[in-house]
């Protein structure tokens, strides 16, 4: 019993660490933050870009930020596996 309730506890303790976790990526002037949660918080569009530029520089920004936040978290929990 107390082996989950300690599960528990560090599973809220990861939860909010992925919450505070943020990351921002920039491309052609549009910029997207992301929580490390995946969770968009933040999307910054560029007037002077086309409709078509803007969904592409988005995707771009948010691919980067979720790399990011990927090697965050991998770098940051990796070696507590090992």
């Amino acid at each position: 019993m107390f082996e989950k309730l300690q599960q528990l506890k560090q599973i809220r303790e990861l939860q909010k660490t992925l919450e505070s976790d943020r990351r921002e990526a920039e491309q052609n002037g549009v910029k997207v933050i992301i929580t490390g949660s995946f969770e968009i918080v933040s999307v910054k569009l560029n007037p002077e870009l086309s409709l078509e530029d803007q969904e592409q520089a988005v995707r771009g920004a948010y691919n980067q930020a979720r790399k990011d936040i990927q090697s965050s978290l991998a770098q940051r929990f990796g070696a507590g596996l090992r």
